[in-house]
């Protein structure tokens, strides 16, 4: 049986560029990371649990805030490279992330020694264009960056807009 994940996608459009925001995983493993590293904020759920509830409860753990009010696209599930089948929903709005704080997790570190340390989930998180993004999630993840792009058509994703 296959592990299940929802997350939120939160895109806004300035400039006519439309930017995402997306968080670097924390802990010892991604520390030295970064291109092909980032995600979605999301979490795993239980087979039944409503898929909306589980990506709105993950971000609030990834983020420390609520997810703000804004259009939703309920994108189709995806399954990821590990196998695991994600199911993403994009909000347009806008989200100032200066105080964002992650929930942590405790981990042995390093392996073997006994001790064990507390990590956020995110380190950080950052809006970036798109084309941008694209350079910094994780493989199966930019899956949702086209499924959105094709939702807002008619906007650009590059630094200059359509036309550049």
């Amino acid at each position: 049986m296959p592990k299940y994940s929802a997350g939120v996608l939160l895109y806004r459009v300035a400039h006519d560029v439309v930017e995402v925001l997306i968080g670097h995983p924390g802990g010892p493993f991604w520390a030295r990371k970064d291109d092909g590293a980032w995600s979605i904020p999301k979490g795993e759920y239980e087979p039944g649990e409503d898929p909306w509830a589980a990506a709105q409860r993950e971000f609030a753990e990834e983020l420390g805030c609520d997810v703000p009010d804004g259009p939703r696209i309920a994108f189709d599930a995806v399954k990821q490279p590990s196998g695991k089948v994600l199911t993403v929903f994009g909000v347009g709005a806008d989200l100032d992330v200066t105080e964002a704080q992650s929930n942590t997790f405790t981990l042995e570190w390093p392996k073997g020694s006994g001790r064990l340390q507390e990590f956020p989930e995110l380190d950080r998180v950052g809006w970036f264009p798109v084309a941008h993004a694209r350079r910094k999630l994780l493989k199966g993840h930019v899956t949702f960056l086209d499924l959105l792009m094709a939702q807002l058509t008619g906007l650009g994703e590059g630094d200059s807009g359509p036309e550049g």
